[in-house]
């Protein structure tokens, strides 16, 4: 009966969220509305059929459901990067982790999209933290987010068979929704991850360059097998070191259609990461960048967007001694165009990536460009601008009504909507609550009240 009552319960999550919720004209008046780009006072925002309809001033239109956003701030859904929301439960229970492939001889070609579970119960949790949207990334070691681990002990340098280990490249990302439902996936194989620095040395057996020269070679036989796919399917193509997924996993990384996340901490490997990029001509994007403040000129003048945490200012290894909490700040002056990271993964702590913005502001990043590092620059830098991450007619009516202000811990997500449906205001945390408090079903026996 327990375990009855407690699938019920996260089945009644999805209560708000039926699809007839998504045609109602809803306007959301009198509050004060960040865009994501903009402010607006006393402002109005209209949505429909899962999309905003207009963004402005004004009363409500005839007809509309009206919630009263008077003395409340109005917000795009925040979105998480770098995140394990939807493929990992307990990233200590290996089947409950979809994160990671192991030691499989797959490694670029691994798809996350694929192991996403959208009754996750991490999903509600983030969704009370004002996250909408994620950026799933699969785990790698030395990784930065969506629970990577910092284990060397998983560098496997050269597989079995001549394969290079899968540590290489870690897999390609996927965007999700929040909504609650049968399906999150927004879109599959985003961008392909790989790790450099210490992480990256490990791979390859200990030291940086062999990591580069590595990489490099695993790019040459990529444009090798592209342009020569007949040749390949006779055997008429020297002997490849990746299987034939991973090679065509790559293609699109080696002629820089797709990004590749790269997770680098120190300011000297970020140097050689963008002399690689330039010398390929790589699409990249830097994960981590602690020591990024540094070189945030190089960095800008490259055109290449960071994935960071703001609040990292401890050097836990020689990969980050120079890490400071004015690292979003400066680079954000410099133009490099940021988005701020949750902690731990993004998964059960990815609500605290709005605590993360607020800090950043405490360290001199300008509250709007705050805003942007959680709202309108991943959708940006992952290729979806305008589609979400933003109040804008026809972005996706991914809207928060917010108590306070959003940055401020003791604000609470009063309104949530999800592709405009209004999503239920709760997590199995809190239904656990009122089940043991309320003394209802599955309470505890009287003898433990005595």
């Amino acid at each position: 009966m327990r375990l009855k009552s407690l699938i019920l319960g996260a089945a009644s999550l999805v209560a708000l969220a039926s699809p007839s919720m998504a045609q109602e004209l809803t306007a959301i008046t009198g509050g004060r509305v960040l865009t994501g780009t903009s402010v607006i006072e006393n402002g109005t925002v209209v949505i429909r059929n899962g999309r905003v309809v207009s963004v402005g001033t004004g009363a409500a239109p005839s007809g509309a459901r009206v919630i009263d956003a008077r003395g409340k701030v109005v917000a795009p859904g925040f979105v998480a990067v770098d995140s394990g929301l939807g493929g990992s439960e307990i990233s200590s229970v290996g089947g409950s982790d979809d994160l990671s492939n192991g030691a499989n001889s797959i490694s670029a070609a691994f798809d996350v999209s694929y192991g996403l579970d959208p009754w996750s119960f991490t999903l509600p949790v983030a969704r009370l933290g004002g996250i909408t949207r994620a950026v799933v990334v699969p785990n790698h070691p030395g990784g930065g987010g969506g629970g990577h681990r910092h284990d060397d002990s998983d560098f496997a340098g050269v597989g079995h068979a001549g394969l290079q280990s899968p540590s290489l490249f870690a897999g390609q990302a996927a965007i999700i929704h929040l909504a609650a439902g049968n399906d999150i996936l927004v879109k599959p194989r985003v961008a392909q991850v790989a790790p450099f620095g210490e992480a990256g040395a490990g791979v390859a057996g200990g030291a940086r360059g062999a990591e580069f020269t590595q990489f490099r070679e695993t790019l040459a036989e990529v444009r090798l097998f592209a342009r020569n796919r007949a040749a390949y399917d006779r055997g008429d193509v020297r002997d490849l070191s990746l299987s034939r997924a991973d090679l065509e996993a790559l293609i699109p990384v080696a002629n820089g259609t797709m990004p590749l996340i790269v997770t680098v901490r120190r300011a000297s490997d970020i140097q050689q990461v963008l002399r690689l990029a330039r010398e390929e001509n790589l699409k990249i994007i830097l994960d981590g960048a602690e020591e990024g403040w540094l070189v945030a000129d190089q960095i800008a003048a490259a055109g290449v967007p960071v994935l960071l945490n703001p609040i990292s200012n401890l050097p836990g290894n020689l990969e980050t001694r120079a890490t400071r909490m004015q690292n979003a700040a400066v680079l954000d002056a410099a133009g490099v165009v940021i988005a701020i990271k949750g902690n731990e993964g993004s998964i059960h702590r990815a609500r605290e990536t709005r605590y993360n913005a607020g800090n950043a502001v405490s360290h001199g990043l300008p509250y709007d460009a705050a805003i942007e590092a959680i709202t309108v620059n991943p959708a940006r830098i992952f290729g979806m601008a305008g589609q979400f991450g933003e109040l804008r007619a026809g972005a996706a009516a991914d809207v928060v009504v917010w108590s306070g202000d959003p940055l401020e811990p003791l604000s609470i997500a009063e309104t949530i909507f999800v592709n405009g449906q209004e999503q239920a205001p709760t997590s199995r945390q809190f239904l656990l609550r009122d089940r043991y408090r309320d003394g209802g079903e599955g309470a505890m026996p009287p003898a433990y009240s005595r």
